[in-house]
C-alpha cells in the first residue's frame, strides 16, 4: 500500500490513536473467532488467522500517518478480521467441516466492499491508502477462494490464476510502467468482477459437484482474461 504523504515519520500519539484501534481489530478477531468456534478449531487456525491480521496491522501503521482511521477505513478494517478468519480457516481443512460458515463469513467481507466506499464518498475521506487497502483486501480474498477451491474441490493449480492474474499485471508493471496508467471507468470490468466472485463462490458449495466447479471457475478465468485483455490494449494504445 503506498504511502498517502510524503512523511515517511508521523507524532507518537498519532500512531498512538492508530494503534488503539488496530487493538480494538484484534479484540473483534478474538470475540468472533471464539463465536465462529467451528472455524478456529485449532491453535494452527488461530495462528495463520493472527498472523494475517498482524501483518495487516503492521502495514497499516506504516502506511497511514493520519492519526484517526475515519468510518470507512474502520469498516475496512472489520473485513481485513473477516478475511483473517477467512485465512485461518483454511489451515488443518477446518473451513471443509464448516463450509457454509466459511462461506457466509465470505460473502460477508464481500458485501462490505461497497460499504466503506460509500461512507468514504459521503463523509468526503477518500484517500490512496484507503483504496489500495480496499483493493488488497479483495485481492487476498479472491486469492483465498482460488486456495479453497483446490483443497476442497481438488482442482489443479490453474485455479491460482485467477486470484494471481492481478499480481502478474502488477509485476508486469515493472518492467512495462505504462501498465500503471489509470484506467477509465468501465461496466465491463465490474460486471467481470462480479461474475468472477460469483461464480467462486457458486463452485465452493457442497450441492455443486467437482465437474460444475471446474467449469464455473475456468469461466472466471476466461473472462478475468478477456478483461485483462481489453485494459491492457487499451492503456497499451494510450501508452
Amino acid at each position: 500500500m503506498p504511502p498517502v504523504s510524503e512523511s515517511s515519520s508521523y507524532p507518537l500519539p498519532k500512531r498512538l490513536f492508530t494503534t488503539i484501534e488496530l487493538l480494538l481489530g484484534a479484540m473483534l478477531l478474538i470475540g468472533l473467532g471464539m463465536l465462529l468456534a467451528p472455524l478456529m478449531a485449532s491453535a494452527a487456525n488461530w495462528w495463520a488467522a493472527s498472523a494475517f491480521y498482524a501483518l495487516v496491522s503492521v502495514l497499516v501503521l506504516a502506511y497511514w500517518p493520519h492519526g484517526a482511521l475515519g468510518w470507512a477505513n474502520r469498516v475496512t478494517l472489520g473485513r481485513a478480521v473477516l478475511v483473517a478468519l477467512v485465512a485461518g480457516a483454511l489451515w488443518n481443512d477446518a473451513f471443509i467441516h464448516a463450509i457454509w460458515l466459511w462461506l457466509g463469513v465470505a460473502v460477508i467481507a464481500l458485501l462490505l466492499d461497497g460499504v466503506d466506499g460509500w461512507i468514504a464518498r459521503r463523509t468526503r475521506s477518500q484517500s490512496p491508502f484507503g483504496a489500495r487497502f480496499d483493493m488488497e483486501l479483495d485481492a487476498l480474498l479472491i486469492m483465498l477462494l482460488c486456495v479453497g477451491l483446490i483443497m476442497e474441490e481438488g482442482l489443479g493449480l490453474w485455479v491460482l490464476l485467477i486470484g494471481g492474474m492481478r499480481y502478474l499485471f502488477v509485476a508486469a508493471s515493472l518492467p512495462f510502467p505504462w501498465l500503471n496508467a489509470p484506467l477509465n471507468e468501465s461496466y465491463r470490468r465490474k460486471a467481470v468482477c462480479v461474475w468472477q466472485v460469483v461464480a467462486m463462490l457458486l463452485a465452493l458449495t457442497p450441492l455443486t459437484s467437482p465437474f460444475l466447479a471446474g467449469l464455473l471457475a475456468l469461466s472466471a478465468l476466461i473472462t478475468l482474461t478477456y478483461s485483462f485483455g481489453v485494459d491492457i490494449r487499451w492503456l497499451h494504445a494510450q501508452r
